[in-house]
């Protein structure tokens, strides 16, 4: 019975990939910049997540990594055929594991991985893969012909959620800190602090006012508006929270 459970698991896998989406998907943003979705199962779903990837003339830069580590080393072959050039450094943005499943992997096949300090002291707590390289403040990082900068505009999603900005391109980095415009709530609160939430997204919003593209960390990416239905969100979150404080007093 055991061998037809797995069969059957299997062959369900397989329908369900083959029928939502590919389980790799990489698509052109602008210029050297292509986001990558990979996917998960969670409750007998695949739940995509949203990474980037920049091509510059001294390798490729990933930002986040697979959650599913069965596809951290053929998003490495793609990125090689399509651009014939290698990883070589990768950051994560938080310490979910849809953002630094993948590290591990990239650390042996020596590409150099980098978080924040905040970021693996949570990994190290809760025995997660961990980046090999720490920064500590918002930092300047250029490869090749591109620069960029992290910030951490302050606790949200995650004690530890940094963003990326890409000054000349105009490209915000937000990944799971900035919801997508498709998203119908939060998502994962279970390390969030969502009043700080708020004013972390509203320091966001200032310091970015009109950025051309903004990558979020799940569903549609396409969205300038993502900012902002974040906001919306944080706030029907607090209003609903304070509804229900009322209602039990």
């Amino acid at each position: 019975m055991k061998k037809y459970a797995i069969i059957v698991f299997v062959l369900f896998t397989v329908f369900v990939f083959g029928q939502h989406k590919s389980a790799l998907k990489i698509t052109k943003l602008t210029g050297d910049f292509y986001v990558y979705e990979t996917y998960k199962f969670y409750k007998n779903k695949p739940i995509s997540a949203n990474g980037i990837y920049l091509v510059t003339n001294e390798g490729v830069v990933m930002f986040d990594s697979p959650w599913d580590t069965t596809q951290a080393l053929p998003l490495l072959d793609s990125i090689r055929k399509k651009h014939n050039k290698e990883v070589v450094m990768c950051i994560a943005t938080h310490s979910h594991d849809d953002r630094t499943g993948s590290l591990g992997i990239y650390n042996q096949k020596g590409i150099k991985t980098f978080s924040t300090k905040q970021t693996d002291e949570i990994c190290k707590i809760n025995v997660e893969e961990r980046a090999s390289n720490l920064f500590e403040k918002d930092t300047f990082f250029k490869l090749g012909q591109y620069s960029f900068k992290t910030f951490y505009p302050g606790k949200g999603h995650t004690p530890d959620n940094i963003v990326i900005w890409f000054e000349n391109e105009q490209i915000l980095y937000g990944g799971c800190f900035v919801k997508s415009s498709q998203a119908k709530d939060l998502g994962n609160l279970s390390d969030a602090n969502v009043l700080e939430w708020e004013k972390s997204i509203n320091k966001v919003i200032q310091l970015f006012p009109k950025p051309k593209y903004i990558i979020t960390g799940h569903q549609r990416w396409k969205s300038k508006k993502s900012l902002k239905h974040t906001l919306k969100l944080i706030e029907n979150d607090i209003k609903e929270s304070i509804q229900q404080i009322v209602s039990h007093t």
